[in-house]
């Protein structure tokens, strides 16, 4: 694997920038030495220290992978480039027997690439997926790493979600993570190998009509840092990937899934709900959400290279920010500035333009 650089990493060599104009500042402050002279030297060398530092790999001879999720999406393109770069790979299928992503990942005929059903919210199916990895690993082959990609999304305002909705998403989205690292830890903490979580740019960030999604990947995030801090003295290495806006390049949302969510949603709410509300204002909250399904990135090579790094990298990043200048932007508006830049900017402003115009479809 080589080193592929993105914004990501643009924004580590920022980092060492400001770390090294604080210390050029200090030491001038104390001595005679050039402020400027003393910057520009720090931040060289503190930059070339992390480009060799993220360059260091570890050896993929040996080792194997479980990556949840791979009927398609991110998990199915990740399957198949981690067993190319010479992983044993584990791929995880909702629907092992019936879905295109499973077919594909049989067709390319590798002795190293296996398919597990796996449903991650079922016990049982856990357990089995564990015994299957177990059997299937040879003598002096480790399991390296867990990929934990499975999810699964939908929307409606607050008002408008049944609770059984809100506790399908948890089931997949964080307790599905919890129950399969629980699993498979004990073959992760021998060989000392990583954990890697996906979220998203909205675990660090909220949106209207989003909140089932919200709330499970804010969960994530806390999972994978509390998770992080116990595995530091066992030797593992735990990080989250958190992707910008994928849906036109994943296909978790279709036209057919967000209209068939939007008839159960006006279907189940209340009379009192559904007159306060209206249906023109519920239909074009409908509408902004099918545009909104048709945007994003189509190319997964970010998510991918992230989650990639994560297993790989010697010093692997404790957060991935798989996204575009304006999702980077966005999240460090919302992570570093006063609510009310990111409230008026992108709630207030932006969710307005976008309503008028979907009233108008």
């Amino acid at each position: 694997m080589t080193l592929i650089w993105n914004l990501d990493k643009a924004e580590r060599i920022l980092r060492c920038g400001i770390l090294s104009a604080l210390l050029a500042t200090v030491a001038h402050s104390i001595s005679d030495v050039g402020c400027w002279t003393a910057f520009l030297i720090l931040w060289l060398n503190t930059s070339i220290l992390y480009v060799i530092m993220a360059s260091l790999q570890v050896p993929t001879d040996g080792r194997a992978v479980v990556i949840t999720g791979c009927d398609s999406g991110f998990g199915l393109a990740l399957a198949l480039h981690l067993n190319k770069l010479g992983l044993r790979v584990f791929a995880g299928c909702l629907f092992a027997d019936s879905s295109d992503g499973a077919r594909k990942l049989r067709q390319v005929g590798s002795s190293t690439l296996h398919v597990l059903q796996l449903d991650v919210t079922s016990q049982d199916q856990i357990k089995k997926a564990v015994d299957e990895v177990r059997s299937h690993l040879p003598e002096g082959e480790v399991l390296w790493g867990v990929v934990n990609n499975a999810g699964m999304a939908t929307y409606g305002e607050v008002e408008w979600v049944s609770l059984d909705t809100y506790r399908k998403m948890a089931e997949v989205n964080v307790f599905g993570v919890i129950a399969v690292t629980q699993a498979f830890l004990p073959m992760i903490r021998r060989a000392k190998g990583r954990v890697v979580n996906i979220s998203s740019g909205l675990g660090r960030m909220a949106v209207p009509m989003r909140s089932p999604y919200v709330i499970t990947k804010y969960a994530v995030e806390g999972f994978n840092d509390v998770l992080r801090y116990e595995m530091k003295s066992w030797g593992v290495h735990v990080s989250v990937v958190e992707p910008g806006n994928y849906i036109a390049g994943t296909s978790i949302f279709t036209e057919e899934s967000i209209k068939s969510d939007a008839a159960k949603m006006w279907s189940n709410m209340g009379e009192e709900v559904r007159s306060d509300y209206g249906e023109e204002h519920f239909n074009a909250r409908v509408a902004l959400m099918k545009q909104y399904a048709t945007g994003g990135l189509t190319d997964l090579s970010l998510v991918i290279n992230a989650f990639t790094e994560g297993l790989l990298q010697r010093y692997p990043q404790e957060r991935y920010n798989a996204m575009d200048l304006y999702f980077k932007v966005r999240l460090f508006i919302a992570s570093h500035l006063p609510e009310i830049f990111y409230d008026n900017i992108y709630i207030d402003y932006l969710k307005k333009c976008c309503l008028r115009e979907a009233l108008d479809i």
